[in-house]
Parts: C-alpha cells; sequence; structure tokens
C-alpha cells in the first residue's frame, strides 16, 4: 500500500466511525459512559492511581462526564489535555476541577483556560485515558490524524504513566491499516470489556 493510499484509507475509516458514533442515540450514549464507569471502578490500577489524564467528550466520542464525576468522588486528582501555546502538535495537561474555567480551542474542544500554575508534567500521571476514532484486535489505535497523542506516548514506558484508550464498542475494525509512527495501546476500554495486550507494555 503506498503512503497516499494509506493515507486515504485512514481517513475514510475516520469518516466511517466517527459517523457511526455520531449516530447513537441519546440513550446509547449514557448507557455506554455508565457502563464504563463499571469498568473502570474494577480496573487493577485505578485503586492506586492518583493523577489520571482525561479528556472531554466531543463528535460522538463515549461521555467521560459520569467518568470525571465518579474520579472526583473517590479523591483522584483530573487532568485535561491542553494545546501547548508554543509546541505545535504537542498537549500539556491540566488540573481540571469543577469549577475549572473552560474555553474552546481551535478545534472547537473544549480544554481548560491556560494557567501554568495548573501543569502536570506527564511524568506525574498515573493513568492517561486516551480518545480514539478506531481500534482493532492487535491493539492498534486510530486517532484524529494531529499526532497529539502519538508523541505524548513515544516511549511511554519510560514515563511513568500507563496509557489505556477509551471507545464505544463500535468504534472496533477487523484490522487498522497501521502507520509507521503509530503506537499501540497496551489496553482499549469499552462498555463492554477490557482489551488487553502485555506484548504492548
Amino acid at each position: 500500500m503506498t503512503n497516499e493510499t494509506l493515507l486515504q484509507t485512514r481517513h475514510h475509516l475516520r469518516q466511517s466511525i466517527r459517523q457511526k458514533r455520531r449516530e447513537l442515540s441519546p440513550q446509547q450514549q449514557s448507557d455506554a459512559a455508565h457502563a464504563l464507569v463499571q469498568q473502570i471502578m474494577h480496573h487493577p490500577d485505578i485503586g492506586d492511581a492518583n493523577n489520571i489524564a482525561l479528556f472531554l467528550s466531543f463528535d460522538g466520542e463515549i461521555d467521560t462526564r459520569p467518568l470525571t464525576e465518579w474520579l472526583w468522588s473517590q479523591g483522584k486528582h483530573v487532568f485535561l489535555p491542553v494545546l501547548h501555546p508554543f509546541s505545535r502538535h504537542h498537549l500539556l495537561f491540566l488540573a481540571y476541577h469543577s469549577d475549572t474555567p473552560l474555553i474552546k480551542n481551535k478545534f472547537l474542544i473544549s480544554e481548560p483556560a491556560l494557567d501554568v500554575t495548573q501543569v502536570l508534567p506527564p511524568e506525574k500521571l498515573d493513568l492517561m485515558f486516551i480518545p480514539l476514532v478506531a481500534f482493532d484486535s492487535q491493539g492498534e489505535r486510530l486517532g484524529m490524524g494531529g499526532g497529539f497523542y502519538d508523541r505524548m506516548l513515544t516511549n511511554w514506558q519510560n514515563k511513568g504513566f500507563y496509557p489505556a484508550g477509551l471507545a464505544h464498542d463500535c468504534q472496533q475494525v477487523s484490522e487498522l491499516p497501521a502507520a509507521q509512527w503509530d503506537i499501540p495501546l497496551p489496553e482499549i476500554i469499552t462498555p463492554s470489556r477490557r482489551w488487553l495486550w502485555p506484548e504492548h507494555k
């Protein structure tokens, strides 16, 4: 497959899966969000994790609001990604509380207003829950194409945090056309199950 064909295939797949997510009804979204909380409540790493990176749902992504509320109720510190103001395609992680002011970034995704006093280095995170567009049974993740999380995941084993993708069950595909810059995840969590790939740790 040529590089151009690969990019076209990935683009069409993104369009298809994003449309599938958007077609979920409000009740389906709500059921999925609460089932996801149940999965994470029983996650073996959640008890010892204090600093947890999450994301605010966008464009049909699985709703993380119930998970956020549950994490707060457990005394966990939640952090959200913010587009780095000076380093293109990089993220910062800022503390997120119920009264944190939010703004829309250039992608129209809500994020905390930049406050350097609220930034936590990725190395201080325990868990990083990651958005994705599609995934396959090998743990390959297809993101939105900006490479923000691929950069964050480079050599993640040496950075101190454990990454896990969050997705609807309908976002699974049989096989993703992987690119050389893709970094497979050791775990993806959907409302129905946890997918584990120990070989990616």
